[in-house]
């Protein structure tokens, strides 16, 4: 029996769900993907350079290790599959022109980097450092160096020096960047000069390599969109806002809508019941600077957990039901543990699952 053909613009969500990712009628082909890919193309000749990274749709972002070719997310083909990424994930890594086109240019620096194999030459690794260096499941930044550029967010180029050359490289070729100005003053500079030459080397020359596998292919991934979003659920659930909820229910009350407004009334007459969120940033400080002395992890970090903790608390409607000294003890412990957690493993949760 012929199966019925895939409709994403009236499939259900549950259908969808049990849809196989190989499945998907999808391709760049015809969407604002290949405009995308089209004007990575144009920036690259409009350096002087001859050669295209071929694109495919995979299962992430990525330019597999050694190869030559560029996989963009499958779920960037459909409007469709771009709200259920942004429902199951709360965001879709690559969304819009502008984010896409960042993320293209940084993987066409690893490209560059495989077909030509810049990052076994000895003045690239002068630059950057060994391109050997084993990458960590994290990274520890400093968010106010000047030795790096900034591209993608979360300081990515201080992760590995792959990573730094690719974010450099995208800086370099990214229309009006107007890098000499921006960067004047830094060390970055002196990368993106070195780039700059680098890439003036290799004008009109053939990539050693000019083809690669294509791995992680959209076609080929025969699980369902339902796995494939719990398999990817567990393996980045510190960055969901329900990451605190087991242990502040442990700490705090949380109330019902009905209470809350309840509670909110009676506050006018009873100012001795607190919110969860107004005894952590009353004490905040305190907590920040114990924390510090103890664990030696950067005030910036622990100030942005802090910041979390009391958003979803008070988007929790949580109170304050036991003595207060109580309440900000275990408070402190558990804010302790997470940041000794991540001064030794990187993941607040100590390991980061990889089932």
């Amino acid at each position: 029996m012929t199966p019925k053909p895939i409709d994403l613009d009236h499939i259900s969500e549950e259908e969808l769900l049990a849809t196989r990712i190989g499945e998907l009628p999808i391709s760049i082909e015809g969407t604002w993907l290949e405009e995308c890919v089209k004007q990575l193309y144009a920036e690259i000749d409009a350096k002087g350079l001859s050669f295209h990274p071929e694109c495919y749709l995979a299962d992430e972002w990525l330019t597999p290790e050694g190869e030559v070719a560029i996989g963009i997310p499958f779920y960037l083909a459909h409007p469709a599959l771009i709200r259920l990424e942004r429902r199951m994930m709360l965001e879709a890594e690559g969304e819009g022109r502008l984010w896409c086109m960042q993320l293209l240019r940084h993987e066409a620096g690893h490209a560059f980097s495989y077909a030509y194999d810049l990052h076994h030459k000895c003045e690239w690794q002068k630059v950057f450092g060994s391109s050997g260096q084993e990458y960590g499941d994290t990274y520890r930044f400093k968010p106010y160096s000047k030795s790096y550029v900034r591209h993608l967010d979360g300081f990515y180029a201080q992760y590995h020096p792959d990573e730094d050359f690719v974010e450099t490289f995208a800086v370099w070729l990214t229309p009006d960047s107007d890098w000499q100005k921006k960067y004047q003053g830094w060390k970055a500079l002196e990368k993106i000069q070195f780039v700059d030459g680098l890439m003036s080397s290799i004008k009109g020359v053939k990539p050693l390599k000019p083809r690669g596998k294509k791995l992680w292919q959209q076609k080929d991934l025969t699980i369902t969109l339902d796995k494939y979003y719990k398999k990817k659920y567990r393996h980045e659930q510190e960055e969901f806002p329900d990451f605190h909820d087991v242990q502040l229910g442990k700490i705090f009350t949380a109330l019902s809508d009905e209470e809350w407004w309840a509670f909110k009334k009676d506050r006018r007459k009873n100012k001795e019941i607190v919110t969860a969120e107004e005894l952590i940033r009353k004490y905040s400080k305190n907590i920040l600077n114990s924390i510090d002395r103890c664990t030696g992890e950067r005030k910036y970090i622990i100030n942005d957990l802090l910041k979390n903790i009391a958003l979803r608390a008070k988007q929790l409607h949580m109170i304050v039901s036991q003595p207060q000294a109580v309440a900000l003890m275990q408070l402190s412990i558990y804010v302790t543990s997470l940041t000794m957690n991540y001064v030794h493993t990187g993941w607040l949760r100590g390991t980061r699952s990889r089932k």
